[in-house]
């Protein structure tokens, strides 16, 4: 046996000693490598069988339209064929089916699952691991975190559950096991380690704080439960490292302490509502570091702090750095919005800040972003350059919500329709529309205003991505 299948093998069976032998608790006094012959060959089973009955399948049906080819709506065709030409492009409806997992977090019916699994779906089904396939409604879909409730009814009395388990308490080389339903083959159990913890940034939700694993997942795990070896529910499988579309030992999972957010949201019957800190800012680089006088990089260094918000409630200056959140360490800008999003909006954080070469301990009120001016969504219309916008007044709670931290005043551009003027120029989804012919624009009331005079010419500014850009348009 090589050196690293010996590491494997002790590794397997680190927590199964104590589990299987009558303890509960894997406590770092407890981990141990197994000493006997009888040890080597406890089996995951007494766990699998006490987790499988809670982990669902997730089938879907979803109606879909496809354009048949964009030559049918193309004038000159249209003007050798007549416009009946056109009617032959019109787009056709399919239907496509997909498979996902999902997992039981209640006895009446409640099931955690991906939101990518259930997107735009107009039926969904869930078949239990007894084989009953029952309806399911959806009760509360968060696209932030790639998390959606569904529930279902069942006559036949209370349903398996599984139990949340503070993700807080894994630590990397713990033993998981992932359950799910991979290429649709049926109901399959992996085992491995928790490879690494708060992976953030992986890109595949808003809030990136991911517990990875080397558990094999492939597509169809999707929403299936990671579990640890005492039955807890750790993670949600959501997502994949691959080259080729399988398993290559680098699988993520969103923390239970973040799904439990969101399902106790759905349980009280109301939407996901998460504090925010209202400041920017930066991680903290082995050069800043150096600067402020830490001992290691990590961290988030204030750029700027929101007037009366949140932070400048508990007194946050800029160019503090925020190193922890309720004792909880905080490695980047991901890490401290992930760390918010699963605090509740009563009360109060604390932060532990580094100023001026000392720490100091903060209170941080816990309070929703405030969407003051009201957004004032409008879709801008007639003979200039932004018809087919959509624009809105910006503020915290509309910057939170389309992931432009930071952009707390002024309009933004939400959309933008296809072959409208304002694409035709160029405008783009999260333009900030800084002013139009040397006025500067204040909300969306002044920007109609401005609009609504005829021009010969318009020079209107943009703030894209944090630089201003002038664009000079003949009108």
């Amino acid at each position: 046996m090589s050196v690293s299948a010996r590491g494997l093998c002790r590794a397997f069976c680190l927590g199964l000693a104590l589990v299987f032998a009558g303890g509960s608790s894997l406590s770092a006094q407890e981990r141990k490598v197994p000493e006997s012959q009888e040890e080597m060959l406890l089996s995951f089973s007494p766990a699998v069988k006490q987790v499988a009955p809670a982990v669902v399948n997730v089938f879907t049906r979803t109606v879909v339209e496809r354009k048949v080819s964009p030559l049918f709506d193309d004038p000159f065709f249209k003007r050798f064929f007549g416009e009946a030409f056109g009617d032959l492009g019109q787009p056709r409806k399919r239907e496509e089916n997909s498979l996902g997992s999902g997992v039981l977090v209640s006895a009446d019916g409640y099931v955690v699952t991906n939101h990518h699994v259930i997107e735009n779906a107009a039926e969904i089904r869930v078949v239990l691991s007894d084989r009953r396939d029952l309806p399911a409604r959806l009760v509360l879909d968060d696209p932030d975190t790639d998390l959606a409730v569904l529930k279902i009814e069942s006559d036949e009395g209370d349903l398996p559950f599984l139990k949340f388990k503070d993700s807080d308490s894994l630590e990397v080389g713990d033993l998981v096991l992932a359950v799910g339903n991979p290429f649709g083959v049926g109901q399959t159990v992996t085992s491995g380690i928790v490879s690494a913890l708060a992976r953030t940034q992986v890109g595949v939700s808003d809030y990136n704080f991911f517990v990875q694993t080397d558990a094999a997942i492939n597509p169809g795990n999707s929403g299936g439960a990671l579990v640890t070896l005492d039955g807890g529910l750790i993670g949600i499988n959501t997502a994949i490292y691959s080259r080729t579309g399988g398993s290559i030992g680098i699988g993520f999972a969103i923390p239970s302490n973040m799904v439990a957010t969101v399902v106790q949201a759905a349980l009280t019957g109301g939407e996901v509502m998460r504090p925010w800190a209202g400041v920017t800012g930066q991680t903290v680089t082995p050069d800043l570091a150096e600067g402020f006088g830490l001992d290691r990089p990590g961290g988030v260094l204030v750029n700027e702090v929101f007037p009366g918000g949140p932070a400048d409630k508990a007194g946050i200056e800029v160019g503090d750095v925020v190193l922890g959140i309720d004792e909880k360490m905080v490695v980047d800008a991901q890490a401290l919005r992930f760390r918010l999003a699963t605090l509740g909006t009563q009360g109060k954080a604390r932060l532990d800040v580094w100023r001026d070469r000392m720490p100091v301990v903060l209170e941080l009120p816990l309070e929703l972003p405030p969407e003051t001016p009201l957004r004032d969504q409008t879709l801008l219309s007639g003979r200039q350059p932004l018809a087919g916008g959509t624009v809105a007044n910006l503020s915290p709670a509309l910057a939170e919500e389309i992931e432009m931290p930071g952009a707390w005043s002024g309009v933004v551009i939400l959309e933008v329709e296809s072959g409208s003027f304002a694409r035709r120029f160029g405008f783009r989804p999260g333009d900030i529309l800084v002013g139009i012919n040397g006025e500067t624009i204040v909300d969306v009331a002044q920007l109609r205003q401005a609009l609504a005079t005829t021009q010969e010419r318009w020079r209107i500014a943009v703030n894209r991505g944090g630089r201003v850009r002038n664009l000079d348009i003949s009108g």
